[in-house]
C-alpha cells in the first residue's frame, strides 16, 4: 500500500467517527431546531475540531438553514458538509522559490519530524534539478548533525555544519556564504527543536532570522513550521508562539498515519 493510500485510510477512521456521531444526533432529533444545532456543535468540539471553529461552523449552518429554509435531515447534513468543505478548501500549496538563492527555514519543537521533512524537501528539489545546500543549525542536540548528514547523502544535497555547541547563527552565515560561492538554488536551514515557551531558545531563532534578512534581503523566504499531527489543540499554541518570533509561511504536518513510530521517508511522495 502506498503512502497516500495509508494516509487516506488513517484519515478515514476520523471521518467515520465524526459521521457516526453526527448520525447519532440525527437519530435522536426529529426536528431541525436550536437543540439539534447545539448537539451538533458539541459533536464537533468533542471531535477535536476546536471550540472557535465549531462555533463558526454551526453559526454558518444556522444562517444557511434559515436563509434557504432547510428543514429535512439530509439537506441539513449536506449544508453542514458544504460549510466544512469551504473552510478546508485552500489554494494549491507551493513553495515560493522564485529567487536564486531562495531560503527555506524549518522550525518546530523536538520530535516532530523536522529532519525527515528536510530530507524529503531536499530530495524533491534535487529531483527538479536544483542545487541544494542544507545548514545544520541545530547545534544543541547530540547527533542532530549526523542524522541530517544521512538525509543529505540520500538526497544528494550538500551540508554545512559546525561542532556541537557552536553558535547556530554562525552556521547559517557560513551556509549563506557557501550558497553564494556555489551558486546554489536553495538554502534549507535546520533549526534546534525548541520548546515554544523557552524565551532564550526563541531568541536564538530570532537571531538566525536577522542573519538571513541581513545577508539575503532580496531572497524568497519560506518559514515552515513542522507540527506533529497527533498534537491536537496544543498545536495552535505552538503556531501562535512561533508566529511571534518568525513570520510563518507554511505548516508541515507529520505522522498523519497515526503512529509516532513512523520515521521512514517515502522518496516518491
Amino acid at each position: 500500500m502506498g503512502f497516500f493510500e495509508k494516509l487516506k485510510n488513517s484519515l478515514g477512521k476520523t471521518k467515520n467517527s465524526i459521521n457516526e456521531k453526527i448520525n447519532n444526533v440525527f437519530s435522536v432529533f426529529r426536528k431541525v431546531d436550536e437543540e439539534l444545532l447545539e448537539e451538533l456543535e458539541e459533536v464537533l468540539i468533542m471531535s477535536d475540531i476546536g471550540m472557535e471553529t465549531s462555533v463558526k461552523i454551526i453559526d454558518s449552518l444556522r444562517t444557511k438553514l434559515k436563509k434557504e429554509k432547510i428543514e429535512d435531515e439530509e439537506n441539513v447534513k449536506k449544508a453542514l458538509k458544504e460549510i466544512m468543505q469551504e473552510i478546508l478548501d485552500v489554494a494549491e500549496p507551493t513553495l515560493n522559490l522564485e529567487t536564486k538563492p531562495a531560503v527555506i527555514l524549518v522550525v518546530g519543537v523536538n520530535g516532530v519530524g523536522k529532519t525527515t521533512s528536510i530530507g524529503k524537501i531536499a530530495n524533491n528539489l534535487v529531483k527538479q534539478g536544483k542545487k541544494v545546500i542544507v545548514a545544520s543549525a541545530d547545534t544543541f542536540r547530540a547527533a542532530a548533525t549526523e542524522q541530517l548528514e544521512i538525509w543529505c547523502e540520500r538526497s544528494k544535497s550538500e551540508i554545512v555544519k559546525k561542532p556541537e555547541g557552536a553558535d547556530p547563527a554562525s552556521v547559517v552565515f557560513d551556509a549563506i556564504t557557501r550558497t553564494r560561492e556555489e551558486n546554489a538554488d536553495v538554502l534549507i536551514i535546520d533549526t534546534a527543536g525548541r520548546l515554544h515557551n523557552k524565551k532564550n531558545l526563541m531568541d536564538e531563532l530570532a537571531k538566525i532570522n536577522k542573519v538571513i534578512d541581513r545577508e539575503l534581503p532580496e531572497s524568497s523566504k519560506e518559514v515552515l513550521l513542522v507540527l506533529d499531527a497527533e498534537t491536537g489543540q496544543n498545536a495552535i499554541m505552538q503556531v501562535k508562539a512561533f508566529k511571534e518570533t518568525t513570520d510563518i509561511t507554511g505548516i508541515i504536518l507529520t505522522k498523519l498515519d497515526g503512529t509516532a513510530k513512523r520515521r521512514s521517508c517515502d522518496w516518491n511522495c
